[in-house]
């Protein structure tokens, strides 16, 4: 089908175009760093990310570490040492990695400087806990605050406070040493003292604003856990220089770039979007039979764009992400309209705790989901996409792509058939 081929196209084109390698090289290539250089990198794109900055940096690279999600590494990377951990919940695997970095970090001399490599699921790589949290009750707080619906600057203000590495803690502990961070955003408006929780940014949230969120939430926490969160984090930092190299603004516009290749009449409707994941693949999948029915004017064929970071309250006991969630639901709207896809893709290729990146549907997806399952919207409701979408072959499934900068979300509408 040709619409579900340029779809996965613009896609694939698009994440090309946010790699990290390249802008990587770009970044260090503008930087005059003199002496010996170290690299920590942490998030999903951090061994690519490595990889670029060794094959960059020459004979002034002496060694490094590099903290990714389990599945992420593509090999051995000489004079660096690779671990792996839990995403999107922290564990011990976590832990330990972060207490090596720290004292690979304390041994490496004041004079040599620090090349930061940070990407997405930096947050719940790099941990080092307060007060003695347990890793136990980390887990939950991070459980809690996944499954509650709470958005990603939430989140990130409840971690850093509970963290000894996060809101500019972990520069802190490197200083006085030099650090260069070189940051790719998964973080809605490029906010750096969010991105993976700002290990190396002054920390703009506060404790009084961690206490609100726990109150908003109905958070669970022990009493140590809650001391934890009255200590501030660094408000301001000298010993570090930031670079943006990649965000889903780049992201998209690209897709708006590609689908015009395609003879796509385009709008960028957001790249902001942070809503509930059903309710967003809901307001798209009627927006679509609007333009079909002609109660929304749009010059076909057309391609409207979103990107960002939806969330999910879950509800059931099912498995899924936020980017199949959407498609789910989009599935019902645009169900009997040959002329429509819809699709959605974390642009890290995972999404939620399965192997999928997302999901792309068509008019003809959920006849296809009833063929095996009668009741779609009981799935739906248990936040079981996972399941429905692969019962219709309408999981997108690309593996670790190796940068991370939020989700991409792909709606095409041609002219209907004759």
């Amino acid at each position: 089908m040709k619409l579900r081929d340029d779809a996965t196209q613009i896609i694939n084109q698009s994440i090309q175009a946010v790699l990290p390698d390249k802008a990587v090289t770009n970044a260090l290539s503008k930087m005059d760093i003199d002496g010996n250089i170290h690299i920590i990198a942490i998030g999903k794109a951090a061994w690519r990310m490595t990889k670029a900055a060794v094959d960059c940096l020459g004979q002034q690279f002496k060694g490094g570490m590099v903290l990714t999600k389990y599945g992420h590494s593509l090999g051995e990377i000489e004079r660096v040492t690779i671990f792996e951990a839990g995403h999107p919940i922290p564990d011990q695997a976590s832990i330990d990695a972060t207490t090596e970095i720290l004292q690979y970090v304390s041994d490496i001399p004041e004079e040599d400087a620090i090349i930061f490599l940070i990407s997405g699921g930096g947050s719940a790589l790099f941990e080092k806990t307060r007060n003695q949290i347990s890793l136990a009750e980390l887990e939950d707080i991070n459980k809690q605050l996944l499954n509650c619906g709470a958005n990603i600057v939430e989140i990130n203000t409840i971690r850093k406070h509970l963290s000894e590495v996060k809101g500019g803690q972990f520069a802190q502990l490197c200083s006085p040493r030099q650090i260069h961070a070189i940051i790719l955003s998964d973080v809605l408006g490029d906010r750096l003292d969010t991105i993976a929780s700002g290990p190396a940014y002054p920390d703009f949230s506060t404790s009084t604003e961690a206490e609100k969120i726990v109150e908003k939430y109905d958070l669970k926490l022990s009493e140590n856990a809650q001391k934890a969160l009255l200590r501030e984090t660094p408000k301001s930092l000298d010993n570090v220089k930031s670079t943006l190299i990649g965000s889903v603004d780049i992201l998209c516009r690209e897709a708006v770039m590609h689908a015009q290749s395609l003879g796509y009449h385009t709008t960028l409707l957001s790249t902001a979007i942070e809503e509930e994941a059903s309710s967003v693949g809901e307001r798209l999948g009627k927006l679509a039979r609007k333009i079909v029915s002609g109660q929304e004017d749009a010059q076909l064929p057309c391609a409207i764009i979103s990107g960002g970071e939806p969330v999910v309250t879950i509800k059931g006991d099912g498995l899924g992400g936020r980017n199949q969630e959407l498609a789910l639901a989009a599935a019902f709207q645009i169900s009997g309209l040959p002329q429509v896809v819809l699709a959605s893709v974390g642009s890290d290729g995972t999404d939620g705790p399965t192997d999928a990146a997302g999901g792309l549907v068509d008019g003809d997806s959920l006849a296809r989901m009833r063929r095996s399952y009668a009741d779609v919207e009981g799935l739906l409701a248990n936040n079981d996409s996972n399941k429905a979408l692969a019962s219709s072959g309408d999981l997108i499934v690309t593996g670790p792509t190796g940068t991370n900068v939020n989700d991409l979300i792909i709606l095409l509408i041609e002219k209907a058939p004759v």
